[in-house]
């Protein structure tokens, strides 16, 4: 039986120049929610994110935009993520239930502690579906993504690319 020998040799690259080290990259996109504020009182009290985007692929008709976003529309976009693409979507940070109790000793959902864990569990989660390829063609995330606000009743559809 012949044995198999390993191919060690090195794969041609080309050598990198200082613009191609230092430069911005080919494709990036970096999506932040940050500034949450809670608004309303009593029932209608609310807190909202502000989510921020900034990349250079081509799918993508703004290359910035800056909405605001309250939890039940990342809910919305997970619904509709679930229904309409091929994608495994990943869970939303929990809707912490015992957090909404009255007579609590602290502030709960609106806890500065607890909005800060989300916040940072929205952005896991923004971030893991919308660097998906397949998530990218779908024109719900586009527009909970860049336009001011989210038509529930769109027609769901693929965004072309430009």
């Amino acid at each position: 039986m012949a044995e198999a020998i390993a191919d060690t040799r090195r794969l041609y690259t080309k050598p990198q120049n200082l613009s191609d080290a230092y430069g911005p990259p080919n494709n990036f996109l970096e999506i932040e929610v940050s500034n949450p504020e809670t608004v309303g009182v009593g029932r209608n009290r609310f807190t909202t994110y502000e989510i921020r985007l900034k990349t250079n692929l081509p799918i993508f008709k703004l290359k910035e935009s800056r909405v605001r976003r309250r939890y039940s529309d990342f809910e919305w976009l997970r619904g509709e993520l679930e229904r309409e693409s091929k994608v495994v979507v990943p869970p939303l940070p929990g809707k912490a239930l015992i957090r909404q109790l009255p007579f609590r000793g602290d502030d709960g959902i609106f806890d500065d502690s607890f909005i800060e864990e989300r916040r940072q569990g929205l952005e896991q989660f923004l971030n893991k579906v919308a660097g998906h390829p397949l998530a990218q063609n779908e024109r719900c995330l586009h527009m909970f993504l860049q336009d001011e606000s989210v038509d529930k009743n769109y027609t769901p559809s693929k965004v072309r690319q430009a």
